[in-house]
């Protein structure tokens, strides 16, 4: 394979960009800040969920999952591709959303000539198919962060590092399913219809969030929805379309920041002000490092005594 797969965010506006370099129409993610259906249901027309959570690494793995049930047989029938690299399991969630939703969603001719060339494939031969995808790779890299410390693809996680991982859940033909890259098939949670969707889901994700600790707030979910500015322009909503416009300029100016780094002009910020507490004399200089490392410490005493315990999406 040419090049590696670099760590992106879980954020709605590195994923919505994404999926629109890849040709996909009128699709966007949202992120949900509650498990509550009521939430999901206001993002309007709903095609998937993708949930972040803190990976198990030592874990060991199972015949049987933990919930829901194995369904080998719809391994062939839908789009369903292992992971065969590191780093490319947000990439992977939302294409298992995407192109199982071929008909409902327009995901564009690259991705549209992807499944179908893959079609016939295994699991396996699906996920090395995507892994050595240069297009699929390049866009998924233009969203990495900037970072001129590490290669992110150089290193195999440890069970000491925080291994984070994306998972898909979607309708399909009536079906509630999970698709995890990481299992040996997808995952099914029993009947349900696209409508069903909200109210199915949530005490899917409620279970999973539940094998954790209390003080365990790690998790991010963000939903697959159509375009909120269509909606908008249907019900002659000009606030809403306003809001919906002003935040996809405030992701693009993101996105753009996530495309450098600033360490040499941190680095050349800093010498500034060294130099400056410098002239004014040995004694500021010192005051200016104590006090520096009392907020430093104060901080992290603060960031200890920090929790959270319930449904919220952290």
């Amino acid at each position: 394979m040419s090049g590696g797969w670099n760590t992106i965010e879980s954020d709605a506006g590195v994923f919505t960009y994404l999926i629109e370099k890849l040709g996909v129409k009128d699709v966007q993610f949202e992120e949900l800040m509650t498990l509550e259906p009521d939430e999901l249901r206001q993002a309007g027309q709903i095609y998937g969920v993708i949930f972040l959570f803190k990976y198990p690494t030592g874990e060991t793995r199972s015949d049987t999952p933990q919930d829901g049930a194995f369904d080998f047989s719809a391994a062939e029938e839908l789009f369903f591709a292992a992971q065969t690299i590191q780093n490319a399991c947000g990439t992977q969630a939302l294409l298992s959303v995407l192109l199982n939703k071929d008909g409902e969603v327009d995901i564009g001719k690259d991705l549209r000539e992807f499944k179908e060339f893959t079609k016939e494939f295994p699991a396996e031969f699906r996920g090395e198919t995507l892994s050595n995808s240069d297009l699929i790779r390049e866009v998924h890299n233009s969203f990495a962060k900037s970072s001129p410390f590490i290669d992110e693809t150089q290193r195999a996680a440890t069970e000491e590092d925080d291994v984070y991982h994306f998972i898909a859940y979607t309708s399909i033909k009536n079906k509630l399913y999970e698709l995890d890259g990481l299992q040996p098939a997808p995952i099914s949670h029993g009947a349900c219809t696209v409508s069903e969707f909200p109210d199915k889901i949530i005490p899917v994700l409620q279970r999973r969030i539940e094998r954790y600790p209390a003080t365990e707030i790690r998790f991010n979910l963000l939903a697959c929805v159509q375009d909120l500015r269509i909606r908008a322009r249907e019900m002659g909503d000009v606030e809403a379309l306003e809001a919906e416009e002003q935040k996809r300029t405030e992701w693009q100016w993101e996105n753009s920041l996530r495309r450098h780094n600033f360490v040499g002009f941190v680095g050349e910020l800093l010498k500034g002000v060294v130099k400056d507490k410098l002239a004014q004399g040995g004694d500021a200089y010192e005051k200016w490092v104590e006090e520096a490392k009392g907020k430093t410490k104060k901080r992290m005493e603060e960031r200890k005594k920090q929790g959270s315990t319930g449904d919220d999406i952290d």
